[in-house]
């Protein structure tokens, strides 16, 4: 039987990609401040922006490729049974081949009704806008992100993984994201865990880390597990 291991990435994984990390933006998206466009209270006072926001980050997403790193999480499923938690609302996981995604804060790609969250549309890339006056199958939508100020219900399903692991692998995050850099504190004692981001947090002794990027970060992961 094949080892569970279960791989938590941040926007670090996506940043050999083109995405720029929030970090790396100063705290800002496009010059506008964080909770005027990715708040609940946000879409509240201002759905308009908010929808033209992410129709800006869809269009960006789709000029872009999985890099050397999602395409490394793939050849590990060769050996592993493996489990990707991501923090991440791109679909380049996806795109690589990565057979078992978890998205913590939604997918950016798709949209959900406003009256029924369990209605949830994928977009194409020919027709990825959305406004606050589309109608979808009879319902006004919004992108199907969690935003601040919203309770993150996959959480629970990644701490599940978390604790089934056998290996704990976390990319390309500075650790201060809650609820999923709390996810190490549900891996069971005695689990190896590997942190890979060329800037590393603070991290228990027992954490190996490599201080590398994603794609070179995940050449060094299998190194160390062969």
């Amino acid at each position: 039987m094949k080892k569970k291991l279960v791989i938590s990435t941040g926007a670090g994984m996506s940043a050999e990609s083109g995405i720029s990390t929030f970090r790396d933006a100063g705290g800002l998206w496009e010059n506008y401040p964080v909770m005027q466009v990715c708040s609940a209270d946000g879409f509240r006072a201002n759905p308009a922006l908010v929808h033209e926001f992410y129709n800006a980050r869809r269009r960006q997403l789709i000029g872009c490729k999985p890099n050397g790193g999602h395409y490394g999480l793939v050849d590990l499923e060769r050996d592993y049974d493996v489990y990707v938690i991501t923090q991440n609302v791109d679909d380049l996981h996806e795109r690589a081949g990565s057979s078992r995604v978890l998205h913590l804060h939604g997918e950016l790609m798709k949209a959900r009704a406003i009256d029924d969250e369990t209605k949830v549309y994928s977009l194409s890339p020919e027709a990825c806008d959305t406004t606050p006056d589309i109608v979808i199958d009879g319902h006004h939508v919004r992108p199907h992100i969690v935003f601040f100020q919203e309770a993150v219900p996959n959480f629970e399903p990644a701490t599940e993984l978390a604790a089934q692991a056998d290996i704990f692998v976390i990319i390309g995050t500075t650790l201060s994201v809650y609820p999923a850099a709390a996810l190490l504190q549900y891996v069971k004692p005695g689990t190896p865990v590997y942190y890979i981001d060329p800037k590393p947090a603070a991290v228990p002794s027992n954490v190996t880390v490599i201080p590398l990027g994603a794609t070179a970060g995940i050449e060094r992961l299998k190194q160390l597990l062969a």
